[in-house]
């Protein structure tokens, strides 16, 4: 699915279910996913481990969470967002170029 085409399947189930929050409404959505997938980074990687009563919950999902919200909110301020990525990644190729070497080996 490219993302405009994601853009589009996510527009027509908001409007059918209700349409768009408030922006920040969505702002605060968007900061709620990411808390939870922060979370879940932490139980995986870092030094928090999960409780035993707490829910199983996947990275995918959580990147999936986030990545539905940006999409909302890119939707209601009527932002292309294939376009704006192509932009985003036209700088970081000129900016980066020659920045970062190989990885390491080891």
């Amino acid at each position: 699915m490219t993302l405009s085409e994601m853009q589009a399947t996510i527009d027509g189930w908001v409007r059918a279910n209700g349409g768009y929050w408030g922006e920040l409404s969505l702002l605060a959505r968007l900061t709620e996913e990411v808390g939870e997938l922060a979370r879940e980074y932490n139980h995986r990687f870092g030094d928090k481990p999960k409780k035993a009563t707490e829910a199983a919950a996947t990275l995918e999902d959580e990147m999936a969470d986030v990545l539905w919200i940006l999409v909302c909110m890119a939707n209601q301020q009527g932002i292309d967002l294939e376009e704006a990525f192509r932009r985003t990644m036209d700088k970081v190729v000129r900016r980066d170029s020659g920045r970062f070497g190989p990885p390491a080996e080891g």
